[in-house]
C-alpha cells in the first residue's frame, strides 16, 4: 500500500461500476431490510410528512432542540469551571507510587 493510497484513501466506487455493483446492491438492501425491521422507514416518513405540513413549527422544534443543548451544554462548562479546585485528584499511578514508597519504609523498619 503507497503512502498516497493510505493518506487519501481509494476514490469512491461508483455505483454503476461492474466492479462494485454487486456489492453496492446488497449493502443497500441490507440497509432497508434493517430500516424496515426497526421500522425507522415509517418513522422518517412521518417526520417528514410533519415537515411538509408545517415548516416553520418543524424548524423551530429543531432549532429549539439544537439551541436548548447548546445552552446546557455552556452552562454546565461554567458550572465546571467555578467550582472550587479544594480536592487534589490523584492518578492511579500516583497512588501505586504512595503504596510502594509506604511498603518500602515499613520494609527499611524492620
Amino acid at each position: 500500500m503507497g503512502w498516497k493510497k493510505m493518506i487519501f484513501g481509494e476514490k469512491m466506487p461508483d455505483k454503476e461500476d461492474p466492479k462494485y455493483k454487486k456489492r453496492y446492491e446488497n449493502e443497500v438492501a441490507f440497509g432497508r431490510k434493517t430500516a424496515k425491521f426497526l421500522k425507522i422507514d415509517k418513522a422518517a416518513g412521518c417526520v417528514q410528512r410533519f415537515a411538509c405540513a408545517y415548516p416553520r413549527l418543524f424548524l423551530a422544534i429543531v432549532f429549539g432542540i439544537v439551541i436548548s443543548c447548546l445552552t446546557s451544554n455552556i452552562y454546565r462548562m461554567v458550572t465546571v469551571s467555578r467550582m472550587q479546585k479544594t480536592e487534589q485528584h490523584v492518578t492511579a499511578t500516583q497512588k501505586q507510587e504512595e503504596l510502594l514508597k509506604q511498603k518500602r519504609n515499613s520494609d527499611d523498619n524492620r
